[in-house]
């Protein structure tokens, strides 16, 4: 955006117009500014608003003032009053005129949190009013030299004054700053050292100036309260909050101890020490009980779910050793109010699970949701002890309850980008690092179609995901990198199970292997009459010679060569593995998935005796930014034990994205040299996913993804399940595709289909 006409909107052209700017940074992101700022600031407020930042932008300062006091100041506005615009300017104007002009953009983009931190127009003043003070005793000639400088400390002071005022009061604020300053005022690198918080003399005088319970007043008490109570005895090692406001840390622990924060507030009636002493029970807990979990291709929502359930099994657990500690916990935990968050505007995830958290701890919690007393009644039952009062609960079963829960609550709003977090935050509790486990740095490489033998029970190990474009039909173009799919290896079950299946359908066996031997590669052909060839064509050889003798041209197409009359074939079979797969099949006592089950180790014990190289793989999806791609088989692997484990191992669950799933299988079989490539898709339903209302849209992209394999030399089609499925697979895949009608047939029809598609 570089013009005023380039707005379609009068009102936009004008605002653009009145900031009078040519940076290409600032229009970028100008729609976005101005929607923050009409949402924030009066009418008068916009015009003070863009008339500020066009003066700021004329200093000559390049382009990062003028964006940081942009995006800072409706934020600032809203939390201290658009009065205090003056005085801010009036800073700025004399940090211009000093040498200290560098200053001015590390004051704007820290003034947003400073004064949320403040909360009024008179104590931002007096923040001002601090750090003129600061510009004006540190500015001047040092050591003889006849020429002004910039203060050396003003600006790594700027930049640190939203972490100190988190833990200090303005008065403290300005102590701590008055001591620097008298100390360090003629000593350029003693200065800088102290305002950016590297000296021992910073952070010592920065320890005076809080208050609450310092962990290093209390740490011998805690440490006793550790090995007395918990038997645990490991080192305390403090850490600071006052570096890292962005990511606010939390307590942990690693190799190196149990870290804590260096100082606790009092929170209502619960003391400082308490606080810590709560911490410590947590985590000695989590030391105790919890199982490093595989996290690698879990999505965000369902990780968070884990912890606030595993969190509560915890402190259940804790609760039953000590009762007491039932009082404190409670007393830590926030109690949501049931209504707080709108799920039609706003992501209500962290509120459903804080009030969760707080009603598997809390038995008067007094929540009606009947999802909420479900999962709190199905928690207790997993719980509960056995007769002989030995605990039987265990991380994963945890882990199960709470993706149960998360696949039952999940909402197309919990995407949203505003998200609900007050009374969210249980901050006795520590961030859970040592609750999961990552694949190892390398086995990103690791290929699929390997042999790998997958002992029962072992987790699922994943690569990154990759990211594949989705068809928007309203726009007709591509949404870019807009879904997000997750490789893993299928976990194993037995593999016997795949063997009785096989047994069951022998006599069906019988008849495919008749059918199979016609279709089988035939010896090799001899190719004669080549001029080049592999060989002497003796009889040819022997004409051309008597030709020769008598004078005539000799045939010089004396050669020969032999080709293979074989099947140049890859296939790729893709199973939909979505929850509807769970229903009975009509007609039937089994579901679809075990009807699918069979069929399709049918089909592999059929390609396997053809010798045609082929995978199979599985797919599901929780929205967009969730789409699983399961590895079944691969195609350097025998139909052997290890697949036919994971193939035992089959479930159904979530949605159907089929579009993604279609381009990551092709991103294999496109790979594969031959000179036909198939793509057999085995689904029961219509192409859909939770976080998406127009049933037209992923139907679409499934169409265009069809379309762009045809581009790439391989044949789609479809085995559609759905009796339904006449209204929409045409329209994805023309004329490929077969319906089955009679489910329970499956078995018997889907071999069938593949030898008529690969004759």
């Amino acid at each position: 955006m570089t013009s005023a006409t380039e707005y379609q909107h009068p009102l936009m052209a004008a605002y653009w117009k009145q900031l009078d700017t040519r940076f290409p940074q600032v229009a970028a992101v100008f729609d976005d500014l101005m929607a923050e700022a009409l949402a924030e600031l009066t009418r008068e407020g916009i015009d003070a608003y863009l008339e500020a930042g066009r003066v700021i932008g004329k200093l000559g300062r390049g382009v990062e003032p003028m964006l940081a006091f942009m995006e800072e100041w409706p934020s600032t506005a809203k939390a201290v009053g658009e009065v205090a615009l003056p005085a801010v300017m009036a800073l700025v104007q004399r940090m211009q005129k000093s040498p200290n002009g560098s200053a001015i953009t590390p004051f704007l983009e820290t003034l947003a949190p400073v004064a949320r931190r403040l909360q009024s127009q008179e104590l931002l003043q007096r923040y001002l009013d601090v750090i003129l003070d600061f510009m004006e005793r540190t500015t001047g000639s040092i050591h003889g030299h006849h020429t002004t400088f910039p203060s050396p400390g003003l600006p790594d002071f700027l930049a640190q004054a939203p972490n100190l005022l988190n833990q200090l009061t303005l008065a403290g604020l300005k102590n701590w700053v008055e001591y620097g300053i008298r100390n360090y005022r003629t000593h350029p690198e003693r200065q800088k050292d102290y305002f950016s918080l590297q000296s021992a003399d910073a952070r010592a005088v920065l320890q005076r100036e809080r208050h609450g319970t310092l962990l290093v007043d209390v740490e011998r008490k805690l440490d006793l309260y550790l090995r007395g109570l918990w038997q645990d005895g490991d080192q305390l090692v403090p850490y600071s909050t006052a570096f890292d406001e962005l990511r606010k840390p939390i307590p942990y622990y690693d190799k190196l101890g149990i870290r804590l924060p260096d100082v606790y507030d009092a929170a209502g009636e619960i003391s400082g020490i308490d606080r810590y002493r709560a911490v410590l029970a947590h985590i000695v807990g989590h030391r105790r009980w919890s199982e490093a979990q595989i996290a690698d291709n879990w999505s965000p929502f369902q990780r968070m779910a884990v912890e606030f359930f595993e969190d509560c099994r915890i402190d259940t657990l804790l609760i039953r050793e000590y009762p007491g500690l039932r009082r404190l916990f409670l007393a830590l935990h926030p109690k949501p109010a049931e209504s707080a968050c709108d799920p039609q505007t706003t992501s209500c995830l962290r509120h459903r699970m804080a009030m969760l958290s707080r009603a598997l701890l809390d038995p008067d919690h007094g929540y009606t949701d009947a999802a909420l007393n479900d999962f709190v009644a199905r928690f207790h039952a997993v719980m509960a002890p056995s007769e002989s009062g030995q605990r039987e609960s265990n991380t994963q079963e945890i882990a199960a309850l709470a993706l149960s829960y998360v696949a039952k609550t999940r909402l197309q709003s919990d995407q949203f980008a505003r998200v609900h977090f007050d009374d969210t935050v249980v901050d006795y509790r520590d961030d859970n690092r040592q609750l999961w486990k990552f694949i190892e740095a390398g086995d990103e490489e690791e290929r699929f179609d390997e042999t790998r033998k997958i002992e029962p029970g072992e987790e699922i190990q994943g690569l990154p995901p990759r990211h594949y474009p989705e068809w928007d039909y309203a726009s007709q173009t591509y949404r870019p990198d807009w879904a997000s799919v997750y490789a893993a290896l299928h976990p194993a079950g037995n593999a016997a199970d795949i063997d009785r299946l096989l047994a069951k359908h022998a006599a069906l066996a019988k008849q495919l292997k008749k059918m199979l031997d016609l279709l089988k590669p035939q010896d090799k052909v001899r190719i004669r009459y080549q001029e080049e060839g592999s060989e002497l064509d003796l009889d040819v050889a022997i004409r051309s010679l008597i030709d020769f003798k008598g004078g005539a041209t000799p045939d010089p197409r004396i050669n020969m060569s032999h080709r293979t009359d074989g099947r140049d074939i890859a296939v790729m079979l893709l199973l939909d593995l979505s929850e509807s797969l769970n229903e009975k099949a009509a007609g039937s006592d089994q579901t679809i998935l075990e009807l699918s089950q069979e069929a399709v180790s049918l089909l592999a014990w059929s390609i396997e005796k053809l010798g045609d190289p082929f995978a199979i793989a599985g797919f599901h999806s929780n929205t967009r930014h969730d789409v699983r791609y399961l590895h079944i088989k691969g195609y350097g692997e025998h139909f052997n034990d290890d697949v036919k484990a994971r193939l035992a191992a089959m479930e159904a669950g979530y949605s159907t994205r089929m579009g993604a799933a279609m381009r990551h299988a092709a991103h294999y079989l496109g790979a594969r040299p031959a000179d036909k490539k198939l793509m057999l898709i085995l689904t029961d339903g219509r192409p859909s996913d939770v976080d998406t209302h127009d049933e037209r849209l992923l139907v679409e992209d499934a169409r265009q993804a069809v379309k762009e394999l045809d581009q790439q030399g391989i044949f789609a089609y479809c085995i559609s399940l759905d009796p339904k499925a006449d209204e929409y697979v045409g329209d994805i895949f023309g004329r490929q595709f077969t319906v089955i009608d009679h489910i329970e047939r499956l078995p018997e029809r889907l071999p069938q289909l593949f030898m008529a598609l690969t004759k």
